[in-house]
């Protein structure tokens, strides 16, 4: 079954919401389309995202690449200081990015992010991809995710939720930052950052501070044993 509502479309199940807006692009404006019942959920570099049925949410919005004045990285950042910025205001709960694009909440994941790209109708777009946990209270298999109820205790409505959050998204995707401005919020917001933790580096475990992001997409980091380094995406991981 899908629902049109409000200029973003509800499909009542799919396997990931990334695949199926491709059926729903039209060549002259953007499109969004969101579940909360998405049974086969992907996030960065092939991990899965499982969304419990009716409890979460799986949102996937495509945006067409010429109107879009940044590079990928940037847009990867801003994504993630759009999201940031809305569940900081809606739960009143200081929220920070996670690198490169995890949502935490008092030091739980409640939010990812995995952005694609593709072409249809002639335009090129870029897919961009959004789940974010909002009422699953169970989490023993996941001990470092949580829900905006499992860690704020706010209980909000899954439609409420998903009106505000894309009438939020869209305002802000049109009015993008220059990259300067965006890699200065998503710095400012990154999680803990100049406060040491715990690496893994080559099953090598050490301390570290983390530093900055660049708008490369490397995070920089000062390691105990090996001093200021760049790292991609898997090369390197915190631990605590």
């Amino acid at each position: 079954m899908v629902t049109y509502l409000r200029s973003h479309i509800h499909l009542e199940e799919c396997f990931s919401t990334n695949d199926e807006i491709s059926t729903f692009l039209h060549e002259d404006e953007s499109t969004a389309v969101f579940t909360f019942n998405q049974t086969k959920g992907r996030g960065q570099y092939g991990n899965k995202w499982e969304v419990i049925p009716n409890e979460n949410l799986a949102y996937s919005i495509a945006v067409i690449r010429n109107k879009i004045s940044i590079s990928g990285v940037c847009l990867n950042y801003y994504t993630a200081i759009i999201v940031r910025d809305f569940l900081d205001n809606m739960t009143n709960v200081s929220a920070c990015i996670k690198w490169p694009n995890d949502i935490i909440l008092n030091g739980k994941k409640v939010c990812g992010i995995l952005i694609e790209k593709t072409k249809k109708n002639g335009n090129d777009y870029f897919i961009i991809g959004i789940g974010i946990n909002i009422l699953q209270k169970d989490f023993s298999n996941l001990p470092k995710a949580g829900s905006i109820l499992s860690v704020t205790g706010v209980n909000i409505d899954l439609i409420t939720f998903i009106q505000d959050f894309h009438t939020y998204f869209i305002s802000r995707i049109m009015n993008i930052p220059d990259e300067e401005k965006i890699l200065e919020q998503y710095n400012l917001h990154l999680f803990k950052r100049d406060a040491i933790s715990v690496f893994q580096k080559n099953r090598v475990r050490q301390n570290g501070i983390v530093k900055n992001a660049d708008n490369a997409g490397y995070l920089w980091i000062d390691l105990e044993n090996e001093g200021l380094q760049k790292f991609f995406h898997k090369e390197i991981e915190m631990l605590y």
